[in-house]
């Protein structure tokens, strides 16, 4: 979807051609947005727990991810490089 999001009155985003925007839609949108900005995401958790299964199926085996802290996102792209951490 190259077309911007818009809010929709009943609560949604769609683009300018009215089809319902997707997670990965929001994500290339956001990503589009802040490339460039200097900007961040913070992220804080305590105690997330994220279980990753390993295949397919709702027996299959699982790793659990555990999250306490701050993740940081940040975008860089070749005309605009992250700058350098302190």
């Amino acid at each position: 979807m190259t077309d911007q999001l818009a809010p929709t009155t009943h609560g949604t985003l769609q683009d300018t051609q009215g089809r319902d925007a997707t997670w990965t839609d929001l994500a290339k949108e956001m990503w589009s947005y802040l490339t460039g900005q200097g900007a961040a995401i913070n992220y804080s958790f305590v105690d997330l727990a994220v279980e990753v299964p390993r295949d397919t199926g709702a027996d299959a085996p699982r790793a659990t991810w555990m999250l306490n802290g701050t993740l940081r996102i940040t975008t860089e792209d070749e005309q605009h490089p992250a700058e350098p951490r302190a």
